[in-house]
């Protein structure tokens, strides 16, 4: 857990502030050899201060290349692993060399299909568009780059292949849209990979209510009040075949739902905190509570909206800062030079956007309510994630580095970086093994 360090030298001038006037003639010997060796203590403290700048980061580096490094969350287009969209160095934030430079061993790849219309014709389409992504991840590991990456099936493979050099693709689904209606297709996703499935996006399905209602698709404000009966029916199946239940995206009614219904542990792959940032995507302490008591984890995502207010103001300045680049998003400059990275960094953080200590906020809290066990790190990379020293992969030490700056143990960033994420879906295989 977190611990406040005093260095030794500030105590020590604390305890003889009451001597600082003392006049030296009085001093015994005693006295005076003992204010010899405080002043002696005095001279290097800015070195020492400087040393402990240089020694932190170095400790950091070292936790970071030794933990095993899992994002949660990272999203593909259509058009990925194909020449158009190279995993290895395309430029996004996510490419497997980015991973390798920024020491992110692991990451979820997304396979997303948006909500629409609940129609025949729609429900093929997602069908469709959900196995362009599944082939996609497929191709990046089995054909373009066995030697660099490889999927994992299981918790077990994920440090199996981590600990052969390679990276590590995992697959999650984002929207159970993609079942439409069909119970069957779970087994067919589950075989090609599929590890958890959030259960809704942006909008209603037939699943489960979101925490995003979209009229334009005949949502009201409710539709099952929760999870639906079919949504029911999805979570018994994704607890007999090992997936894991998502509850980021739904409405509150529905993830306490879920989390009561399953019968393994639930996550949530990219949410945030409401006590932190109050918005509709993130989670309040009831639902994390639940979450906690379900023996889930929730992992905080980098998304700049989700991590922290802005005013009007302030975005209308961060949208000028921007625009003056060419680029209307923060994340879109990934493609820019390093110079201009640095330059929209600088005025961002004038303007008060999130940065990567903001980010941490959330954990901090997570952290405090719900214990260091049930907190995990996402950064929604590709679909809308990136804040201030960690808009790609390549920056994710910068992610550490603030973790051990908050006081962080090694093995609570062990736990955070993808220890608690694999414990949850060991425990999932674990009920599916006793469903068997």
């Amino acid at each position: 857990m977190k611990l406040l360090s005093i260095p030794l030298y500030a105590i020590l001038l604390l305890m003889m502030t009451g001597c600082a006037d003392s006049d030296p003639a009085q001093m015994s010997d005693t006295d005076s050899a003992q204010m010899s060796e405080i002043d002696a203590a005095e001279a290097p403290a800015a070195d020492l201060t400087q040393e402990s700048e240089a020694d932190l980061r170095a400790r950091a580096k070292t936790i970071h290349d030794a933990v095993l490094s899992i994002d949660s969350h990272d999203d593909i287009p259509f058009n990925f692993a194909t020449e158009a969209v190279d995993p290895l160095n395309a430029t996004r934030q996510v490419n497997l060399e980015k991973m390798r430079a920024g020491g992110l061993d692991a990451g979820f790849f997304i396979v997303f299909v948006g909500q629409n219309e609940r129609t025949p014709e729609n429900y093929e389409q997602a069908k469709v568009d959900a196995m362009t992504k599944f082939d996609a991840i497929h191709r990046m590991t089995e054909e373009m780059y066995p030697d660099l990456i490889e999927l994992a099936y299981t918790a077990d493979d994920v440090e199996r292949i981590h600990a052969s050099g390679k990276l590590v693709a995992a697959i999650g689904i984002e929207n159970g849209y993609v079942i439409g209606k069909d119970l069957s297709l779970l087994e067919r996703y589950h075989a090609l990979g599929a590890r958890y499935i959030t259960l809704s996006h942006g909008g209603h399905n037939d699943i489960a209510d979101s925490s995003r209602v979209r009229p334009e698709y005949g949502d009201e404000e409710s539709e099952h009040d929760g999870i639906s009966a079919f949504g029911e029916e999805v979570i018994a199946e994704m607890n007999r075949l090992g997936i894991m239940v998502d509850v980021s995206h739904i409405a509150k009614a529905s993830a306490l739902d879920a989390i009561r219904l399953s019968r393994a542990p639930v996550i949530a792959s990219h949410s945030n905190t409401v006590t932190i940032r109050d918005h509709f995507r993130n989670m309040d302490d009831e639902t994390l509570l639940a979450l906690r008591d379900s023996g889930g984890v929730m992992q905080a995502t980098a998304l700049a909206e989700f991590v922290k207010a802005q005013t009007p103001q302030q975005s209308e300045a961060a949208s000028a800062l921007l625009a003056g680049f060419g680029i209307e998003r923060f994340r879109d400059a990934v493609s820019l030079t390093a110079e201009e990275r640095d330059e929209i960094e600088v005025g961002l953080r004038e303007i008060g956007y999130a940065d990567v200590g903001d980010f941490i906020d959330h954990v901090d809290h997570a952290v405090e309510l719900i214990g260091i066990d049930h907190v995990g790190l996402s950064s929604d990379f590709d679909g809308g994630g990136g804040i201030i020293d960690w808009i790609d992969a390549g920056e994710t030490f910068n992610v550490t580095l603030e973790l051990v700056r908050r006081g962080y143990s090694h093995e609570d960033i062990e736990k955070l970086w993808g220890g608690n994420l694999l414990r949850v879906w060991r425990e999932v295989e674990k009920v599916a093994a006793e469903s068997a």
